[in-house]
């Protein structure tokens, strides 16, 4: 389970710590974010701090407040995103509520100033200097390149869907009652001065939001003025009111959060009703019926709390005897949900293949990685009883950067199945830094040239000498081209390689675009 927070005191109420204990000088440290890699990008945010002590010290526990003095870093922290960016956004249509909340915290309660429809910057900025309102922008990482590379790069490392909120308030204001979340939290001070006040959590480890009256909370564990270039963490459950005091310019601040409902209770719920359906499938007494009028009772029985232990205990016994990959809902929501790879251009590597045909003789490697899933689930072209198990492989070089984060707007899942006899072959290309085709383990060499194509039609492996320059073959303009149809306008199109049967082994959900 995931760590309890510890207090940040006896649990009495105490004087809020003083900023100036927690500050840290980043000499020597970067000046900007190391994008090299995800490991990378995580250390350099949260330098001078290792990540060894913030996730053994920190992480899931209590706050972290980096105090920097370094121009640079702060130079680069303002161009994240600054209120004059608001202008040109409003011009590229963003409405109230989906796109921009405007709040004020009045006597303890958020009172939402939003408007109907469209935002028009004149009323906002209006709404801004005479009402000193708070502008909240939902998700600016569906605009703004540089959070969409940080928050990309912050996914792989998770494993988890990131997403962020700039909020920019006045002075002497505050846009939000004390309230705590469901999500870590980074705050990335970018303009400006924001007096933060963090409590002892009532719920640890908070499950959803919840509003705190300013009588129930005490006084402040931690008091800090963030400045531009500075870094506060602070953990899910984490009680917590910001403001600009009086006298100072505006404040701009990004919060960036992760882990909402990915806890081994997520998890757990996740992956125990396809250990049920599948036990039940071998095990008789899982398809016994329960007691007659079980359901009528106020409580269970003891006989039924008795064999549902039995249940659990086989189950558990199943569980680690397993090493089959088990049916998660989780990882494909993830998938399905989270930014596409960063990428400057068009994006063509993400969408067209790469490089020459692989063949028997080739050596091939996964690329893009991070974003790529495998799983095992039923077959769900069909709907009987006997569903054969398959091999998912889900990716999200095709995500629509801006619906992420949007909640009900529609998302598509795009990858390809396999026969569970192909479970193995792919986990050797996954553990591979690089492999031989004709060394995959599948029966025949037919199997092992369609499953490498079929990986390599969706931009997801490469041949190991030809990773330094990406050229499109006329084998691969000419699936492009049978991909989005004559005329460009088909939503999606189904290609799918036969075995020597002639039955299907691999269909491939293709998102056409114009080519």
């Amino acid at each position: 389970m995931p760590k309890k927070a510890k207090p940040a005191g006896t649990g009495k109420e105490e004087g809020p710590v003083p900023g100036k204990q927690l500050k840290m000088e980043a000499a020597g440290g970067p000046s900007t974010l190391n994008f090299s890699c995800p490991r990378g990008l995580f250390e350099s945010l949260i330098s001078p701090i290792k990540t060894e002590t913030f996730f053994k010290e920190f992480w899931e526990q209590k706050p972290l407040i980096i105090q920097r003095d370094d121009p640079a870093l702060a130079t680069y922290y303002q161009s994240l995103f600054k209120l004059s960016d608001l202008k040109s956004l409003c011009s590229r249509g963003v409405y109230y509520g989906r796109d921009i909340n405007v709040c004020r915290c009045v006597n303890g309660k958020k009172k939402v100033l939003n408007k109907d429809g469209k935002v028009h910057f004149l009323q906002l900025r209006k709404d801004f200097d005479h009402k000193r309102a708070t502008i909240q922008f939902h998700q600016p990482q569906r605009f703004k390149d540089e959070l969409w590379k940080i928050q990309e790069k912050l996914e792989c490392y998770f494993g988890s869907l990131v997403g962020s909120n700039v909020y920019m308030t006045p002075a002497g204001s505050q846009g939000l009652p004390p309230h705590y979340d469901d999500v870590e939290v980074f705050v990335l001070q970018l303009e400006g001065e924001k007096h933060w006040r963090l409590y002892h959590p009532t719920v640890p480890l908070a499950r959803q939001y919840s509003v705190e009256a300013e009588d129930r909370i005490g006084r402040p564990t931690h008091e800090v003025m963030l400045k531009p270039g500075d870094l506060l963490y602070f953990p899910r459950g984490t009680i917590h009111q910001a403001d600009t005091p009086p006298g100072l310019a505006h404040s701009t601040h990004v919060t960036i959060s992760t882990y909402q409902n990915n806890s081994w209770g997520d998890f757990l719920l996740d992956t125990i009703s396809g250990l049920v359906m599948d036990t039940a499938k071998e095990d008789m007494e899982f398809r016994a019926g329960i007691p007659r009028q079980l359901l009528l009772q106020v409580e269970t029985a003891a006989v039924g709390t008795r064999r549902l232990s039995g249940f659990l205990r086989k189950l558990a016994d199943r569980l680690e005897g397993t090493d089959v990959l088990l049916s998660s809902d989780m990882k494909k929501d993830f998938v399905m949900n989270r930014l596409p790879p960063y990428y400057e251009g068009d994006g063509a590597e993400l969408s067209t293949p790469g490089g020459q045909v692989p063949r028997l003789d080739s050596v091939v490697r996964l690329q893009f990685k991070d974003h790529v899933i495998l799983t095992v689930g039923p077959d769900q072209s069909r709907s009987d009883e006997t569903q054969d198990k398959m091999v998912y492989v889900y990716h999200s070089l095709k995500n629509r950067r801006e619906l992420h984060m949007m909640g009900n707007e529609e998302t598509e899942c795009h990858g390809l199945r396999f026969p569970l006899s192909h479970v193995d072959a792919l986990k050797q290309i996954w553990n591979s830094s690089a492999i031989s085709v004709k060394d995959l383990k599948l029966t025949t060499d037919e199997e092992k040239e369609s499953l490498v194509l079929s990986l390599w039609t969706e931009c997801l492996i490469q041949l190991h000498n030809h990773f330094h320059k990406l050229l499109v073959s006329p084998l691969g303009r000419l699936i492009c081209h049978l991909q989005s149809g004559l005329n460009g306008t088909q939503s999606f199109n189904r290609l799918s390689y036969y075995s020597p049967q002639t039955r299907p082994y691999y269909d491939l959900k293709w998102k056409n675009e114009e080519v």
